[in-house]
């Protein structure tokens, strides 16, 4: 018996070092007996905005708001998170050729989250992880599970973080189909905001917290958010007013230095949403607390000063009459013990875990959930 685990396990491992050497290539199964398919056979989720209105169908904006917003903004744009494919098959394995726009790596986030795949499948009615397709260049064919049942599942696919796709395939045996599923109708949710936003640094794509989200609400997320550049800007919120959704969340603190632009853009980004969606109610997440400010004592004094000028501008809507507006506190929302970070300010999948719990119980709580 110890034999045959050992031999078990020497394969394991040889397998997973092959697989790191071989662009992603699996040794012991080959690619013959694959069939690829397109756009036209899945689903595109985790946006509103129409294929024929964008360059290319993985971007988050409008082709013509390339001469609207600033370019950080555009080229961000063409960044793929929050956005995922869903589709139906009955084949026993599942495979993907993914081709990059950019191939960009960084020092604090791994290559599965920048530019990696993730496949789920719906089981029991729940969303569970299966594997990431790992990313070797700019062209990429990850074999992500085989040996399956020829049984239909639902499967869904989230896309790269912080790279933009050219095109992306589905591939499975030739004996199998692969088809659309029906159209998730209920209403999205809309996040705007900044790197923690876009997903940095989580370790794969699923375990962005608008992933996470999408996959336990079992809805659409669409993801606004823009590194470095979640600035509550006039193009954005007049973009985001023309959806309807279920409700919004602004999460853009962490890029709304120094506090004057809290207090010049909050509440013209509100009444931008309320020009089109008069009674939807917006979410004002305040700065995440970062661990710095146990010590650094100008951390400490910043946050507060940029939370009282998000209080403030909340305050003046109240005062003023406005309906649905939640400011929401995040200091306890990655718990106290500060583990949740990669770098005292971006998240872990850790902290994208907690932030995800705490968010869905905050829309519990305020009774959002709805279709």
């Amino acid at each position: 018996m110890l034999k045959r685990v050992l031999l078990c396990l020497s394969l394991m491992f040889f397998v997973g070092c092959q697989q790191n050497s071989s662009n992603n290539i699996l040794y012991f199964s080959g690619f013959d007996d694959i069939k690829y398919f397109g756009k036209d056979s899945f689903l595109l989720e985790g946006s509103d905005i129409p294929e024929s209105l964008k360059e290319n169908m993985y971007d988050r904006l409008p082709a013509s708001y390339k001469e609207i917003v600033r370019e950080p903004v555009w080229n961000l744009s063409k960044n793929s998170t929050g956005l995922s494919i869903r589709f139906l098959s009955n084949s026993s394995v599942i495979t993907a050729k993914w081709e990059l726009l950019n191939n960009l790596s960084m020092d604090h986030m791994p290559d599965t989250g920048i530019k990696g795949i993730d496949l789920y499948y719906k089981n029991n009615n729940e969303w569970q992880y299966i594997n990431t397709g790992r990313p070797a260049g700019f062209k990429n064919e990850y074999r992500l599970v085989d040996n399956m049942s020829n049984e239909v599942r639902e499967y869904k696919i989230f896309l790269p973080l912080y790279d933009g796709l050219k095109k992306i395939e589905i591939g499975i045996d030739n004996s199998s189909f692969i088809r659309k599923p029906e159209i998730n109708e209920k209403k999205p949710i809309i996040f705007y905001g900044t790197s923690i936003t876009q997903g940095a640094c989580a370790s794969r794509p699923g375990m962005a917290h608008t992933n996470i989200i999408s996959r336990k609400l079992d809805r659409n997320v669409v993801n606004f958010g823009f590194d470095g550049n979640g600035r509550m800007e006039q193009s954005i919120s007049e973009l985001i007013s023309e959806s309807n959704p279920a409700f919004y969340v602004i999460e853009c603190m962490p890029n709304m230095y120094p506090p004057d632009l809290v207090t010049s853009n909050t509440i013209p980004l509100v009444d931008s949403i309320r020009s089109k969606n008069p009674d939807t109610t917006i979410i004002l997440v305040d700065l995440f607390t970062s661990p710095l400010t146990v010590l650094d004592n100008n951390m400490n004094i910043l946050s507060k000063e940029m939370n009282n000028s998000l209080r403030t501008e909340y305050e003046k809507m109240i005062d003023n009459g406005y309906d649905n507006i939640i400011y929401l506190e995040s200091r306890d929302a990655l718990g106290s013990d500060f583990e949740g970070t990669v770098d005292a300010i971006h998240f872990t999948d850790l902290g994208f875990t907690r932030y995800s719990n705490f968010l869905i119980e905050k829309f519990k709580e305020y009774n959002l959930i709805k279709n």
